[in-house]
């Protein structure tokens, strides 16, 4: 899966990024470096979901793909 992220220069210095494709995804580092480590983060975390919390009917499956 590749996505788009918007990386802007902090105004205190450092830097913060949006990912557009995902509301709400968004982290910052005081440096480039820290800021992709932390992007990579916040990116699993917003698209991390508790399976346990739906309700399933028995014929239903659950899949984990790769895009």
């Amino acid at each position: 899966m590749k996505l788009k992220v918007i990386v802007h220069e902090a105004e205190e210095g450092g830097y913060w990024a949006q990912v557009p494709s995902i509301p709400g995804c968004a982290t910052q580092g005081d440096t480039f470096e820290e800021l992709l480590r932390n992007l990579y983060e916040a990116v699993e975390g917003c698209l991390a979901v508790d399976i346990e919390a739906i309700d399933f009917a028995s014929k239903d499956r659950v899949l984990e793909i790769a895009v």
